[in-house]
């Protein structure tokens, strides 16, 4: 079933896309008909990825460093309580960052060739914060 789902979001583009979602339904739709119906209500929102890089569209979609990142921050801001105010939350999640990035040992698989890709879209946003 992931190898199936995988050619949804792996597809060349949106059109490609939803013939790929048709056939995930055809072959696991009587199975788990809940997957291909959430994939179609959200739909709108999946279609708009397309339109990038498959190199970007791959750090979308690969979000285990992500969610390591927000586990970190959401472990040092529960074990406080409250605080005075805003600046002390921000020292707070930098440092949690900082001790995060320590940790990051191997690197973002095709970040490079992301990176290009970002260039080329963004161009002067990047240019400061590479």
């Amino acid at each position: 079933m992931a190898r199936d789902m995988r050619a949804i979001y792996r597809a060349a583009s949106g059109e490609a896309a939803a013939g790929r979602l048709d056939e995930f339904e055809r072959r696991w739709g009587e199975r788990y008909p809940s997957v291909a119906g959430s994939w179609r209500r959200a739909w709108e929102e999946v279609v708009p990825m397309f339109a990038f890089a498959p190199e970007i569209r791959r750090l979308m979609y690969t979000t285990n460093a992500i969610e390591s990142l927000h586990r970190s921050l959401r472990k040092s801001l529960k074990t406080r309580g409250h605080f005075p105010n805003d600046r002390a939350a921000a020292k707070l999640l930098y440092l949690a960052i900082r001790n995060a990035e320590s940790n990051w040992k191997a690197p973002v698989a095709g970040w490079r060739q992301a990176l290009n890709q970002l260039d080329i879209l963004c161009g002067e946003r990047l240019r400061g914060a590479t």
